[in-house]
């Protein structure tokens, strides 16, 4: 009687094959037992020496200097400007600016007007930090009054960056400018404050004194004519305020006088000597522009008022005084 045929080989042989795991099951068993969560890793710490005595005095030194170069260069334009030390070479201080350092004449300005603020912010808070010092030494003075001493220090030690910084602090009173930096410094956490929450700050200020128009009567501004038909054509125009209400201004331009909403005019935060030259143009152009002289004289006349600098070029200058003198005639 024959046998049936045995499948103990294939047995075995499955069994064999079944017991030596392929290259995913490896992976997928070693991934099983293993769990990365409890892979130690090594990491060779560095040793960071500490700044010397030498080194931390040059840091300060330098940040120091990090801090100050846009009050530097404010002050360094300001003297250029007074003293007039381009006229070797350039006719005008714009035309210096803009070839010497690629300024224009607005970001000249504001560089030299956050150097004014800067110079007063530094100034009062060195005599403030002398009053601090001196009551500091009186055993009578209260917690509160440390507290306010500490808060009071640390924002006289923290001083602007740059000059978008003091920008804002422009349109206030010089001892109004110390009372928003501190109180920007705070809502920054006791850091260098942005421009933007210097800049709030200022707002709230001013809101809650009730001055919500800081235009003066002959400064000069640029007419915002979006959204008003009223001021159509006259966008971009120069004027120079005549009169300071609660929530406008009466401003003349080169063919007449108009009112016009504080969220139209946009200052151009020209010195006090520049908006007296600006007012003198204005009368010049006013007097030719109500003489009724033929149209393409009143063109030209127009674009004498879209100019955006203080002065006029010889040749504007030139052709002016010959339209006065024809209208005398």
């Amino acid at each position: 009687m024959n046998k049936p045929p045995s499948n103990r080989k294939k047995a075995t042989s499955a069994t064999s094959r079944d017991s030596t795991p392929s290259d995913d099951q490896d992976l997928e068993d070693i991934s099983q037992q293993v769990d990365p969560g409890s892979v130690t890793i090594t990491v060779t710490a560095v040793e960071v020496p500490e700044l010397t005595q030498e080194e931390q005095s040059d840091r300060l030194h330098l940040e120091r200097k990090v801090e100050r170069a846009f009050f530097e260069a404010g002050k360094a334009l300001m003297e250029l400007r007074d003293r007039r030390l381009y006229r070797s070479t350039y006719k005008t201080f714009e035309e210096y600016c803009r070839s010497r350092f690629g300024y224009t004449r607005m970001a000249a300005t504001y560089k030299i007007a956050a150097a004014t603020v800067m110079e007063n912010l530094s100034t009062i808070g060195l005599q403030n930090a002398e009053i601090i010092t001196d009551g500091l030494q009186s055993p009578k003075m209260s917690t509160i009054g440390l507290q306010n001493v500490e808060m009071s220090t640390s924002g006289l030690q923290i001083l602007p960056t740059n000059e978008r910084q003091v920008r804002p602090l422009v349109a206030l009173e010089p001892e109004v400018q110390r009372t928003a930096w501190q109180q920007a410094v705070q809502v920054a956490g006791g850091k260098v404050p942005t421009g933007r929450i210097v800049k709030d700050v200022v707002q709230r200020i001013m809101e809650r004194t009730q001055v919500p128009n800081t235009y003066q009567i002959g400064e000069v501004c640029q007419i915002l004519a979006k959204d008003n038909p009223e001021l159509r054509g006259k966008g971009g125009c120069w004027a120079i305020v005549s009169a300071v209400n609660d929530f406008s201004c009466s401003v003349r331009m080169w063919d007449s006088e108009y009112t016009v909403g504080l969220q139209h005019l946009k200052s151009y935060e020209y010195l006090p000597a520049e908006c007296q030259q600006m007012q003198l143009i204005s009368d010049r152009i006013n007097r030719v522009y109500s003489s009724g002289l033929e149209e393409s004289v009143q063109k030209f006349l127009e674009s004498l008022g879209r100019l955006n600098r203080t002065y006029l070029t010889a040749l504007e200058d030139k052709l002016l005084k010959v339209l006065e003198l024809e209208i005398r005639d």
